[in-house]
């Protein structure tokens, strides 16, 4: 069996998994008639909290639900656009999320990523495998050469935090970040950078690059580009 198929066969494993846990369909979660009738604290109450936090805190029980929780703004705003116009066709996102933002306002997209965002994230734990951490890392800092797999920290951070609309990856589920990462690879989710990003990684190379991220702690440090001396700089 090829790499690809391996990766194709897992993703599908992964989702039927899901599809077991419980997690509310969007048939069993619909917006009512007047959505724009709900702030965004009544839409986590009444919809969100059914699968990402319980609590309205957006941190899902689910290890493949998304945490939401300290996820960056710009990020959520855009994903919940591109799931109520159907711009995601990942399985998940077909099976829980296009019917429940399908009639989402702008308003709502807006005080609903301003919500999660303002909650506090979630950071990562020591690894009870230290070796796959260490290869995880050389992954994340450095990607792999020979096929090309670009590094992850290029666009999410030293530690993980993201910046607008590059997702924070710190603190989140594992299960959900091998699960996204096959949907790219085997080109289920659409996203061209990051279909481009990991088109030759493995599943060994998965499971490493995720071990290490599930380490992740800390805030990035201060970007110092600003007070840089530039006298030597070309005009």
């Amino acid at each position: 069996m090829n790499k690809r198929t391996t990766h194709s066969l897992t993703a599908v494993a992964i989702g039927i998994t899901c599809l077991g846990l419980g997690l509310a369909h969007a048939a069993d979660i619909s917006i009512p008639p007047d959505p724009g009738a709900r702030d965004a604290h009544t839409l986590v109450s009444f919809a969100c909290s059914k699968c990402h936090g319980y609590s309205g805190n957006g941190v899902s029980v689910t290890p493949l639900v998304p945490i939401l929780a300290g996820q960056n703004q710009v990020y959520i705003a855009t994903e919940l656009s591109l799931l109520r116009q159907h711009g995601r066709s990942d399985p998940h996102a077909r099976a829980f999320m296009w019917g429940i933002s399908n009639k989402l306002t702008d308003q709502q997209i807006d005080g609903l990523s301003k919500y999660f965002s303002s909650l506090p994230p979630v950071t990562g734990k020591p690894s009870s495998n230290p070796a796959l951490a260490a290869k995880g890392k050389d992954i994340y800092e450095n990607g792999v050469k020979e096929p090309k797999v670009v590094k992850c920290a290029q666009c999410h951070g030293e530690v993980g935090a993201g910046t607008n609309n590059v997702p924070r990856l710190q603190g989140q589920h594992p299960d959900y970040l091998k699960l996204q990462l096959h949907y790219y690879h085997t080109k289920l989710r659409e996203n061209v950078l990051m279909q481009r990003n990991v088109a030759n990684i493995t599943d060994d190379q998965i499971d490493a690059v995720v071990e290490y991220i599930s380490t992740l702690t800390g805030e990035e440090p201060p970007d110092d580009s600003d007070s840089a001396d530039t006298s030597k700089s070309s005009p």
